[in-house]
This record gives C-alpha cells, sequence and structure tokens, in this order.
C-alpha cells in the first residue's frame, strides 16, 4: 500500500510538472539555453581535458606509483589506500563530479574496494579552481581576491572531513615499498600490453559520455527552480539559496545581484559549493548507481563540510 501511495504521488508529480512545462514553456526553452551555456563555457572546457588524461592515468597504473610516492602523507593523515591519493590530487585539480568517475575506475579495476571507495568519495568534493577563480571571483563576485578566500575555505573544509572521518573505512597499513627502477618496468610492460589507442579512444568516448551527463543534469534542475519561481513566489533574498539548492551554479550567479556586502555573497558562495546542489548529487547518484559505494555518507559529509567551510571563512573574514 505505501509503496502503491509513492508511485502514485510520483505520477502525479511528473504529470504536473509536464503541464508546467507546456504552460511555461518559454522559461523552460530559455532555462536549457542557459544550461547550455553554462555547460559550454565553463564545465566542458575544464572537465573535459582532466576526464580523459584522468582516464589513461588510470588504465596505464600511474596511479600506483603516485600512491607509492604519497601514501606515507596520505595514510598518516586520512588512513586511505595508498591509491587514494591519485584521486584527491587529480580531484583537486578538476573539480566534481570528476572524482566519483575515478573512484569507481579504480574500484573497476580491484584497486579499491567499495568500503574505500565510499570514504574516498566523502572528501573529494572539490569544486574546479577555474571556475572558484574565474567564473565565481571575476564574473559573478566582481573581485578576483576574494576568490583565494573561497577556493581555501572550501577546500579546507573537504581536508577537515577527511581527518573527522579518518577511522571510518580505514585501509590497512601497506609498508610495501617500489623502486623507480620498478616502477618503470612494471609501467613499460603495462604499457605495451595495452592498446593505446583503444585506451586512448575509450577515455575520450566514457568523458563525453560523463560530461553529457552533467549537461542533462544542470538543464533538468535548471527547468524544475525556473518552475519553482513561476509558481511559488519566493522573496528575492531567498532565491539563490533555493536555486542554489538545487543547481549550483545558477544559484551562484543570482547570488551576485543581491545587495549585500562581498564577505557574506563569499559566505553562501562557500556553502553552496560545499553542498554541491542536487543537480551534482544527481550526477554523482549516476555514476555510483551500477556499484555498491553508498551514497549516503556523501550526503552527510556535504552537510558537514558547508559548515565547516563557512566557519572557517566566517572566522577569517567576518569576525
Amino acid at each position: 500500500m505505501k509503496k502503491t501511495l509513492v508511485n502514485l504521488i510520483f505520477i502525479v508529480l511528473v504529470c504536473t510538472i509536464g503541464v508546467a512545462v507546456l504552460l511555461y514553456n518559454r522559461y523552460v526553452i530559455e532555462s536549457v539555453k542557459i544550461s547550455f551555456d553554462i555547460w559550454k563555457n565553463n564545465i566542458f572546457p575544464s572537465l573535459f581535458p582532466f576526464l580523459i588524461i584522468g582516464n589513461i592515468m588510470i588504465n596505464i597504473g600511474l596511479p600506483k606509483f603516485i600512491g607509492e610516492i604519497l601514501n606515507p602523507l596520505f595514510y598518516n593523515l586520512f588512513k586511505i589506500n595508498k591509491n587514494g591519493a591519485f584521486v584527491i590530487i587529480l580531484s583537486m585539480l578538476s573539480g566534481f563530479p570528476s572524482s566519483a568517475k575515478y573512484i569507481k575506475d579504480l574500484l573497476i579495476k580491484n584497486v579499491i574496494n567499495e568500503k574505500e571507495a565510499t570514504k574516498l568519495l566523502m572528501f573529494t568534493h572539490f569544486s574546479n579552481p577555474l571556475f572558484i577563480l574565474g567564473a565565481l571571483s571575476l564574473s559573478f563576485l566582481n573581485n578576483n581576491k576574494i576568490g583565494i578566500y573561497i577556493l581555501i575555505c572550501h577546500y579546507l573544509g573537504n581536508f577537515f572531513i577527511g581527518l573527522i572521518f579518518r577511522n571510518y573505512n580505514s585501509s590497512k597499513k601497506d609498508i610495501s615499498k617500489i623502486s623507480l627502477k620498478k616502477f618503470i618496468i612494471n609501467l613499460n610492460n603495462e604499457i605495451n600490453n595495452t592498446k593505446l589507442g583503444y585506451v586512448i579512444s575509450n577515455a575520450i568516448k566514457e568523458s563525453i559520455n560523463t560530461l553529457i551527463l552533467i549537461l542533462g543534469s544542470i538543464s533538468t534542475f535548471l527547468i524544475l527552480t525556473t518552475l519553482l519561481n513561476n509558481f511559488i513566489i519566493i522573496p528575492n533574498n531567498f532565491k539563490p539559496l533555493l536555486n542554489g539548492f538545487f543547481e549550483m551554479t545558477q544559484g551562484l550567479k543570482q547570488l551576485s545581484n543581491l545587495d549585500i556586502s562581498l564577505n557574506y555573497k563569499a559566505l553562501i558562495s562557500i556553502a553552496i559549493l560545499s553542498f554541491g546542489g542536487l543537480s551534482v548529487h544527481m550526477q554523482i547518484i549516476t555514476i555510483i548507481s551500477d556499484t555498491k559505494i553508498k551514497y549516503f555518507p556523501y550526503l552527510i559529509s556535504r552537510l558537514i563540510h558547508s559548515f565547516i567551510s563557512c566557519f572557517i571563512f566566517y572566522i577569517w573574514k567576518i569576525l
């Protein structure tokens, strides 16, 4: 009976949205155009190269070497599998949701297990630095210096999540070492046994598929926020928060128009970035849907991440 009721509510909700799309089709089309512009101008250029590079690196075995070098530091801090260092470093450069893609790829290759993957997903939620320093600080907030503060607070929040949950699903300490000579020999053998043409073409294909998924998620949630803004009367000061809860980029863009101080705009921006918006969450869920990686710890860590990052900024710049 309960399941039937849930299904009925879902059908009514879908039909309602369908009617709303027909009634407000002009706004919906505009939302899709905006989402495509966001994807084309910000997301595709910043993510596409890193997704390809990350996929190729995973398939030729480079994460193992990076893990060997950084293993003492990252294990002592976070108690993670040595190959997790690769995900952390590359995620800091490329931004979400690429971390989920790297983690899934390592899981598929049996380099990490499901518990380690779940833990890594919790504190590799980094926004792309080019987006923070470019689109957010220059285009939206019109202040290049504030972007540095936002970036540092956002990244520090992630590291605190890693420290807080260091004993959650902790990996066994790996004391084995590999010499540079042995690594070069192993890497050479791996490349020789790999069809590089296939690896490169498959990396491009998987990267495009991931980026199309991101575009679809952004468009979907931007349409939903557009419909909400037309159906419900929302005070202007609350619109950026509501829209940011659904679709991060649009919420940050609307935030820039509020008549509040720059520091408070930055504070709210950090909260939105650290949570990610339901659009990003949907992208993560879709990427990990065919694995045993758990989503709920990721959700909890995003709420904690938002609080910690905002607290750091408040103490540093506002108090």
